[in-house]
């Protein structure tokens, strides 16, 4: 294909910006503007353009929002419970979560360490050559507290940047 015209140039950036997919500005240059292109050859001409594509919205971050919300419902069944644990859980990210750094980690690690939850247990965890986390309990399925959760991740988080990574 020759190059397009001004015109078809402008027509494609405005189907780029109404949301049309790849797909879409594919099927449209053959059937608006008489011109069949490859998957590809289309994908090339977008680029050779400069149009940018916008993305789709993501459902995830709805999901996730969802699922924090869950555990306290459940916890509320409990009163006499909450209130004595919600001050030990507002403690616990501040005093009794503790991650450390392994000198070496083991074979297949980029990094390792562990850390130690405010209800007393000790996991591992560490991050592989793919950049994959990954977290082993002191038993199999054990899940750590709800509350340590946000301050086990900002910890780790910040370790994992001061070291480079």
């Amino acid at each position: 294909m020759s190059s397009p015209t001004p015109d078809q140039r402008q027509q494609i950036a405005n189907w780029a910006a109404e949301g049309a997919t790849l797909n879409q500005i594919q099927d449209r240059l053959r059937t608006e503007l008489g011109i069949t292109l490859t998957y590809m050859e289309t994908r090339l001409l977008v680029l050779e353009l400069g149009v940018k594509l916008q993305d789709k919205p993501r459902e995830k971050p709805p999901e996730e929002e969802k699922k924090p919300e869950a555990p306290p419902p459940a916890a509320e069944g409990d009163l006499q419970d909450n209130e004595f644990e919600e001050p030990a859980a507002s403690d616990a990210p501040a005093g009794s979560l503790k991650v450390t750094v392994d000198e070496v980690p083991p074979a297949g690690a980029v990094i390792s360490g562990k850390a130690t939850f405010s209800d007393g247990n000790t996991a591992m965890w560490f991050m592989d050559q793919m950049g994959r986390f990954g977290m082993r309990g002191p038993t199999p399925g054990y899940q750590p507290p709800p509350t340590d959760i946000p301050a086990f991740q900002s910890e780790l988080d910040r370790i994992l940047t001061l070291r480079g990574f």
